[in-house]
């Protein structure tokens, strides 16, 4: 094969594994010797069904959350906030100072504005007819 340039429109996870290798190389003497830990929360019926949740990584002193969720029926039963409050109980025992997170703007932004985060950035019809915020919480005492 010559050197040049090609595009796939398939990726394989092998062709992905290069990618990310030779970029993980790159920031290694920048951000190698800061600890990530992977952290999730259940709600759960009696039966032990799980019935939302909320994971994300704890990396550094960030809280980063990708993934809340509620089963439809239990909806606006506070469990989301529970779930949320007890994730950044423990971003904050592990010595984070903040929480970042996103949302399009057909999910929860005025939830999580109501638990104190406040959108930084917004990328407009993102990826298409929806808006993707980003937001943030202090968990400093008394910060906003």
């Amino acid at each position: 094969m010559s050197a040049g340039i090609t595009l796939t429109t398939a990726p394989t996870e092998e062709d992905i594994e290069v990618i990310r290798t030779g970029l993980r190389a790159h920031n290694l003497p920048h951000l190698g010797t800061i600890d990530r830990q992977p952290v999730a929360c259940f709600y759960h019926d009696p039966q032990g069904k799980r019935l939302g949740g909320v994971s994300g990584m704890v990396w550094g002193k960030w809280l980063q959350i990708d993934f809340l969720w509620v089963d439809p029926s239990l909806q606006h039963q506070g469990i989301g906030r529970q779930l949320l409050t007890q994730i950044e109980h423990h971003a904050k025992a592990c010595g984070c100072h903040s929480v970042l997170l996103d949302t399009f703007s057909f999910q929860a932004r005025p939830f999580y504005e109501k638990q104190g985060y406040r959108c930084v950035m917004t990328l407009e019809d993102f990826p298409q007819n929806a808006d993707r915020h980003y937001l943030v919480k202090s968990l400093a005492e008394g910060q906003p």
